[in-house]
């Protein structure tokens, strides 16, 4: 993580704050809210964006904060809504036994871990793109959804960006912030798998 972010740091430093902010704040909403940005960046340009705020005078930290916060929590509301009104209907009509199967199977995993599901999500890239469709097309219920969403955008989007903040004018605290970043995306995956097995042997 400590190259990707040293990329991007480099990369971010001379944007102009307004391009700056408006940047990181549409590459996260599509990343969070749109199916075709998966494979846009994520923990590692939030990171980097903290480092840049850091360095720079002229990017205030709450602003930036906020842009993304708000960025990854509508993000998130997007592609709930999308699965809710896309990709319920496109089950509903599928003829294929196993095509229902797996939506009754989603079901019963939302209904038990759906919540930690889209806080967790955050931290696994790739996942973190489809998870809020499939709570939509599950229908899971709204309300935890968006609870589950603002916690997850506080932690990860505000968390990771804060954390690469005091990295930058902390330097002795780069080291272990990036060794948390790491923990939680290991942890996230394993706990993901374990709770695979488990639905897998009901």
């Amino acid at each position: 993580m400590s190259n990707f972010a040293a990329t991007f740091d480099s990369q971010l430093s001379p944007v102009a704050p307004f391009l700056f902010y408006l940047v990181l704040g549409a590459i996260v909403f599509i990343q969070a809210g749109l199916l075709f940005g998966f494979f846009l960046p994520g923990s590692s340009l939030l990171f980097s964006a903290g480092l840049v705020a850091a360095a720079r005078d002229d990017v205030n930290i709450v602003i930036l904060i906020s842009v993304i916060f708000l960025a990854a929590f509508f993000g998130d509301q997007v592609g709930f809504v999308i699965g809710r009104k896309l990709g319920r209907p496109y089950f509903k009509r599928a003829r294929s036994p196993i095509m229902k199967k797996v939506l009754v199977r989603s079901e019963i995993f939302y209904e038990k871990y759906g919540w930690w599901s889209v806080v967790i999500a955050r931290y696994v890239p790739w996942v973190r793109t489809f998870v809020p469709p499939i709570a939509g097309t599950v229908k899971m219920n709204y309300y935890k959804f968006l609870s589950a969403n603002v916690l997850g955008a506080l932690l990860w989007g505000v968390g990771i960006t804060v954390s690469g903040y005091f990295s930058g004018s902390i330097p002795w605290l780069k080291n272990i912030t990036y060794s948390v970043a790491v923990f939680f995306i290991v942890a996230s995956i394993i706990s993901g798998a374990i709770n695979y097995r488990r639905e897998n042997r009901d």
